[in-house]
């Protein structure tokens, strides 16, 4: 099985001109097609023959979750006959919204994860272990399933959770790479540790880490990167996607950011007027899919903060690269005058030797402030360990947040809520989602 080579490794001239052409389509298209885009389009007074280049994006304002979730059905631009597979966003935050897939998406889809996993150094003698469901209309399983197949290589699909069941197959069937969440794979190595497995005697050398941060924003590994590599000598390499972009930033064994697949999007960090961050500022990550059929988006901002960088990479491909996501705008806390994103608040929880799992949940008081409740699963319930997690957070928050002790079991139950697909470490109650 052949493919042509990546975009990535072509010039910056070449990938530019690449998606000004691919936009210009894209923009006769939603013209045409889409309902919504047609109405966005009128009531701003654009003529989209004027949009020529990624630069006068700046023309359209961007599009948010919010207009995704009210009309839904109109962002659709084929009919109800051609869709293939209906898909939805988990519901993190809000409810969710029904993404529509045609032939042709699935065949975009595939096409993405194949340059995603050959990105990560995959090749068709690779087994992958897959640690994560593919029903409950989740997008990411069913494209890493459609990316491994075209790569060509083998896979289990064991599912989430279950360490044992995972480390049965492991022993039995030789996976070379796992696809699973960071914080599974260290629920893996603790696994191990208690029934004298071997960890680096397995048969698995890689692994791609979805849905949680393994680095921080200078690309060392943060706590779950090193605690994970400390007990397990295997190649991790991080991932950033989002069901409404249909694509992947997948990191290489450089591991400096995830790299952008020029073909299947634009991307643009904007700050909170709109406007292109600077070069190393942070923005908000702004996509326009490119070549998708069903539901494509243009200017739609994901909400999810990052940096990009510009300059190639070692691995010889030229287009840009993500960091880790910094922060999700509807998840930042002002807590008692300290503001916080959540995954700075899991990177200081993941690092803490005296917790084993933990959830944080965010709500408002009678005075409209946000208040922070951890529920903490502890090594031990007693009082010098809770004494420790207290002392620890004050001395890194300078304020302490309430503190709930729950069982494994109660733990388990708020992280996997009955339809869940994947684990919830944040629940915002807030009445009044605060943005930045």
């Amino acid at each position: 099985m052949t493919h042509p080579p990546e975009t990535a490794f072509q010039s910056i001239e070449t990938i530019k001109a690449l998606q000004h052409k691919k936009l210009k389509e894209l923009l006769s298209y939603l013209g045409t097609n889409s309902p919504f885009y047609r109405d966005w389009f009128a009531q701003q007074h654009i003529d989209i023959s004027a949009i020529r280049t990624i630069e006068d994006l700046a023309a359209i304002s961007p599009v948010e979750k919010e207009h995704l979730q009210e009309r839904n059905d109109d962002f659709l631009c084929v009919p109800h006959t051609k869709i293939i597979e209906y898909t939805s966003t988990s519901g993190t935050l809000g409810s969710p919204v029904t993404i529509a897939l045609t032939e042709n998406d699935l065949q975009r889809l595939a096409l993405n994860e194949y340059v995603s996993f050959t990105c990560a150094d995959g090749v068709p003698t690779d087994i992958y272990q897959l640690m994560l469901t593919l029903d409950r209309q989740f997008m990411a399983g069913m494209a890493y399933y459609a990316g491994i197949r075209k790569l060509g290589a083998g896979m289990i699909r064991v599912g989430p959770g279950v360490p044992s069941l995972q480390w049965e197959t492991i022993a039995r069937l030789k996976p070379t790479a796992i696809v699973g969440v960071p914080s599974f794979i260290l629920k893996l190595i603790h696994y191990a540790k208690e029934h004298a497995i071997d960890v680096n005697n397995s048969s698995v050398k890689k692994a791609v880490c979805i849905g949680e941060n393994i680095r921080n924003t200078d690309f060392s590994a943060n706590v779950l990167g090193r605690k994970i590599n400390e007990a397990w000598n295997i190649q991790l390499y991080s991932t950033y996607a989002s069901t409404e972009m249909q694509t992947a930033f997948t990191e290489c064994s450089v591991g400096k950011g995830g790299h952008h697949n020029p073909d299947l999007v634009i991307i643009e960090l904007l700050d909170e007027n709109n406007q292109i961050v600077k070069p190393g500022s942070p923005g908000e990550v702004t996509i326009t899919t490119l070549g998708v059929e069903g539901m494509p988006l243009l200017r739609y901002k994901t909400g999810d903060i990052c940096i990009t960088h510009h300059e190639p990479c070692a691995c010889g491909r030229n287009s840009l690269r993500l960091s880790p996501v910094i922060g999700r705008k509807k998840q930042m806390i002002k807590f008692k005058g300290t503001t916080l994103f959540a995954p700075a608040l899991f990177e200081l929880l993941n690092g803490m030797e005296e917790i084993k799992d933990y959830v944080v949940e965010v709500s408002s008081n009678e005075i409209g402030t946000d208040e922070v409740l951890l529920h903490l699963l502890p090594v031990e319930n007693n009082e010098a360990i809770d004494h420790k997690i207290r002392a620890y957070l004050q001395a890194k928050l300078r304020v302490t947040p309430y503190i709930k002790y729950l069982s494994a079991e109660a733990i388990q139950k708020i992280q996997f809520p009955e339809g869940g697909r994947k684990p919830f470490k944040f629940i915002d109650k807030r009445a009044v989602i605060i943005k930045t």
